[in-house]
């Protein structure tokens, strides 16, 4: 019987960890191997782990590199045919685990499927649910995002990537995407599996000028890569385009309205219908120039997507 491998990396969030361990624990799919890998938290978080101790395959709390550090730890640790990680602020909905793993039973050429997600705030309130479309390749590179707690890997795959990039610290689940996407079919499944959480002090409003300086950084990469690189050329203004509006949106969300709409001009230039498709982001940036933040906050709210910390 499959056996899948999740990984749940932590620190200092102990308000939201009991909720994301109970929702691995408590899925109706038996053979699960639950991996906790957490920095060193100082919140409460350890004896929250200590709690549900016996219940994980390895725990581990000790100072690290940072996220993407834990989840390689995890990585390294995992056994299972299917591979997953579930930040420790976000949580499945039940039956989750068991409609991934039948997925891949029943698309056996797949290397990675993804449902769609819920949002939800800090009191587990959902304010959006995040649908998503079948993607290829060549999406992945022009910066289609992917909900990540949706999404779970064969390890088969992941096992000839890398794993996570040390040096990426936002769009880190993403070019992962890409490096496993290079290697076989990614499938999307119309079943809403997990729920994002987002607050304050997330990385999606905490830091999110950065996530635009990593969209580039990700060209750059795929750019050396000899496989993907001639991908890349056939979508290369796209790609371009896009990474100006992965800039321009965060931007805005960082409250930088001015270089949000420079970014979003960009992008129009290079590739019209990328910036098109995200008028949103224009008219948003305007109405914050003009001082007209109730309407920027409409326009915000009738965004279709959101992309994942």
């Amino acid at each position: 019987m499959t056996l899948v491998s999740i990984i749940t990396p932590s620190y200092n969030q102990a308000a939201y960890l009991e909720q994301t361990i109970l929702s691995v624990l408590n899925q109706d799919f038996s053979r699960i191997e639950y991996i906790l890998v957490d920095g060193a938290s100082t919140d409460g978080s350890v004896e929250i782990i200590k709690k549900y101790a016996g219940k994980f395959s390895y725990w581990v709390s000790e100072k690290d590199r940072g996220q993407a550090d834990a989840i390689n730890k995890g990585f390294t640790r995992a056994t299972g045919d299917i591979v997953a990680w579930l930040n420790s602020d976000d949580y499945y909905l039940q039956g989750t685990v068991s409609a991934a793993v039948k997925v891949f039973e029943e698309n056996p050429d797949a290397v990675l499927v993804y449902g769609n997600m819920l949002a939800v705030d800090e009191h587990s309130k959902t304010f959006n649910t995040l649908s998503y479309k079948q993607l290829t390749l060549e999406d992945l590179l022009c910066f289609q995002i992917i909900g990540q707690p949706a999404v779970f890997m064969r390890r088969s795959a992941l096992t000839k990537t890398s794993g996570l990039n040390l040096d990426f610290h936002f769009l880190l689940d993403h070019l992962l995407w890409i490096h496993i996407a290079k290697q076989g079919k990614i499938l999307h499944v119309d079943q809403t599996w997990s729920a994002a959480r987002y607050h304050a002090e997330a990385k999606n409003r905490a830091k999110a000028a950065e996530f635009g300086r990593e969209a580039f950084r990700i060209l750059d990469e795929v750019a050396q890569d000899k496989t993907l690189a001639p991908v890349l050329a056939m979508v290369s203004h796209r790609a371009r385009a896009s990474a100006h509006r992965v800039d321009s949106r965060y931007l805005l969300d960082g409250g930088f309205s001015a270089k949000s709409l420079s970014a979003w001009l960009r992008a129009l230039f290079i590739y019209p219908p990328t910036a098109l498709a995200r008028m949103n982001i224009f008219a948003s940036a305007i109405l914050s120039l003009l001082g007209l933040g109730r309407l920027r906050d409409v326009v915000l709210k009738s965004r279709k997507a959101l992309y994942k910390k």
